[in-house]
């Protein structure tokens, strides 16, 4: 099985993550970062007390003491550590509450960044597969949660320090080379750790690409508007069957990652075996000859191999946070990712009195990856008020233009300004404020009608204006219909007095919300797609009422739904081919008057 290498190393170093990911803790659970600093010295004394108490009563036995007096230092040590366990559980489950809060509070973070992040960044395939990749840093995936494991392991290997420390002293009174023979040995296991990595840095972008295709394709049966296909043109086999294909890669996948996971493990035996072997053998031989009394051989016994428990924690913890890192690597490059979102030296509170001008000055268009530009050269103007028609076939450019002047798209070349002030002066956000679009994909949630409207919650939703914005948008009868009226909600697999919409009356819908936003630029691609001709021609007697005091830009492919705009653009290969009037185009006879007689 062979992968292309995704980089050469991580974007951000071990420590780098550690740090980080501790600012986190900081900054959403400082809680948790409480308890993770007072574990550490906890544990590490709890430990000391767990191997002082065997030495402790040997030393009340063969030292002769009073009962009383073994009694009181036997019984004072274990209630200390009856302390120390009840105040390590309790932090335990403290703990794990906050940590469940943490990863909320990074889910969050993670989904804002999608959320706001710009339209055209968020269509490129890598920032996908990054955003894919980051969300495995919140998963649990075969007990392994990367955003909070690297926690874990990160002051892990702090409280492994700390016992390291203690503990390597208390040894080191008795023979100074256990001390070195202990820690030099596992140097193995960290090479073993770091070939490990490697390799998963290597085929991680393979593995996290095959689990996404294999998730798409056992999700796609429930969507309710696939399985009608499926069904229909009998496609389950062939769908089956892909689902096979990509299951048996991932196995292979699998396979290989316990094959790399057990050849990183056997050196780790090998070091326990030679390293605790050779120093249980020195303190035996110490004893043997009367170098120590029982109760420190029972001590330093105990110790030794609790020295090595702290050795072999801070290797694992080491490897934990190696084994996790790449994936805060793609979380942190996901959260920071570049993303233009304009300058801030305009506003669109200064353009929302009245219709403003929309000038198109040169733009070219070109998608990433692709030979030629979809839009070229392109300049014309939206006079205020103005009701600009867009009309081509497939592939024209209709769609790009209209994406590039909601702000999703920036042009490659040239500029939009509005009101004569480009584009990029706004923030994007502010921006939108000014578009109100209704696109030819119509997309909805299990939110009420009036929320869908308003695109906010219902304690933030005027419903009496969304109730008139869908009447003007011909939903009267279907809202009269509903017992729930404009508060019924969408979705009967949710619901339970839920509604499902036609496409018709969905599109209806959209245009309803595109009028309760009351935007000063009408957007209106394709908006009668779904309708049948009555309900078309009806919407279209509306639609002078709707543009009043707005500039509209209107997309259509029948070219009869046009003949109320003011202005008309054919659009060819990304040109404007011809421009006039409904009427002038056709007295021409141009390719405008070709399409509409066809």
């Amino acid at each position: 099985m062979s992968a292309k290498k995704e980089k050469k190393k991580p974007s951000h170093s071990l420590l780098s993550n550690g740090l980080w990911s501790t600012k986190m803790l900081v900054k959403y659970s400082p809680a948790a970062f409480l308890i993770f600093a007072l574990e550490a010295p906890l544990r590490v004394a709890l430990q000391y007390l767990d191997i002082y108490l065997p030495s402790l009563v040997v030393l009340e036995v063969t030292a002769e003491h009073d009962p009383m007096h073994a009694l009181t230092a036997v019984g004072l040590c274990m209630l200390s550590m009856l302390v120390l366990n009840v105040t390590n559980t309790a932090l335990g489950y403290v703990q794990s509450a906050q940590l469940s809060l943490y990863l909320c509070r990074a889910s969050k973070l993670l989904e804002k960044k999608a959320l706001g992040m710009f339209y055209e960044t968020s269509e490129k395939k890598e920032v996908a597969d990054l955003k894919s990749r980051a969300d495995e840093a919140i998963w649990m995936n075969n007990g392994i949660q990367p955003l909070t494991d690297i926690v874990k392991n990160f002051f892990g290997m702090i409280e492994n320090i700390l016992g390291y420390l203690f503990f390597g002293t208390v040894i080191s009174l008795v023979n100074p080379w256990l001390v070195p023979l202990l820690t030099l040995s596992p140097l193995v296991q960290i090479c073993a750790g770091r070939i490990y990595n490697r390799w998963d840095l290597k085929t991680r972008a393979a593995r996290s690409a095959n689990d996404t295709q294999l998730w798409y394709a056992l999700n796609l049966p429930d969507d309710f508007a696939a399985g009608k296909d499926i069904r229909i043109y009998s496609m389950a086999g062939w769908l089956r069957e892909i689902v096979k294909e990509l299951n048996d890669t991932k196995m292979n996948w699998s396979r290989e990652t316990v094959r790399h996971a057990v050849w990183t493990w056997l050196p780790e035996l090998f070091v326990i075996l030679v390293r605790d072997g050779g120093a249980y053998t020195i303190l035996i031989r110490m004893y043997l000859r009367g170098g120590m009394t029982v109760d420190r051989f029972v001590l330093c016994f105990a110790a030794i191999s609790s020295f090595a428990a702290w050795i072999d924690g801070l290797i694992k913890c080491f490897n934990g946070m190696r084994a996790v890192t790449n994936s805060i690597c793609d979380f942190r490059d996901y959260i920071s990712y570049p993303d233009p979102q304009g300058a801030v030296r305009a506003y669109a509170r200064n353009h929302m009195a009245k219709a403003p001008e929309i000038r198109f000055e040169n733009v070219t268009y070109r998608y990433p990856g692709a030979e030629e530009d979809t839009v070229k050269n392109l300049s014309f103007v939206i006079r205020s008020g103005e009701k600009l028609a867009l009309v081509g076939l497939n592939g024209a450019g209709k769609t790009t233009l209209v994406k590039l002047l909601c702000g999703l798209y920036r042009p490659s070349s040239g500029r939009i300004l509005i009101d004569g002030v480009p584009q990029t002066d706004f923030e994007m956000n502010d921006y939108y404020k000014l578009i109100a679009p209704v696109f030819q994909d119509v997309r909805t949630a299990f939110f009420s009608l009036a929320e869908t409207v308003s695109g906010q919650g219902l304690e933030d939703t005027d419903t009496a204006l969304a109730e008139k914005c869908m009447r003007e948008a011909m939903l009267g009868e279907k809202i009269d219909a509903l017992p729930g009226g404009v508060l019924t909600r969408l979705d009967k697999r949710l619901n339970r007095d839920g509604t499902e919409l036609s496409g018709g009356e969905k599109q209806k819908l959209i245009l309803a919300r595109a009028l309760y936003k009351s935007a000063p630029i009408l957007v209106l691609d394709e908006p009668t797609a779904a309708l049948d001709p009555v309900a078309e021609s009806n919407i279209y007697q509306e639609y002078h009422k709707m543009c009043e005091n707005k500039t509209s830009l209107f997309i259509s492919h029948r070219l009869a739904s046009t003949a109320f705009c003011d202005r008309i653009l054919l659009l060819e290969g990304g040109r404007i081919a011809e421009e006039g009037s409904h009427g002038e185009l056709l007295k021409r006879g141009g390719k405008y008057a070709e399409l509409f007689n066809i």
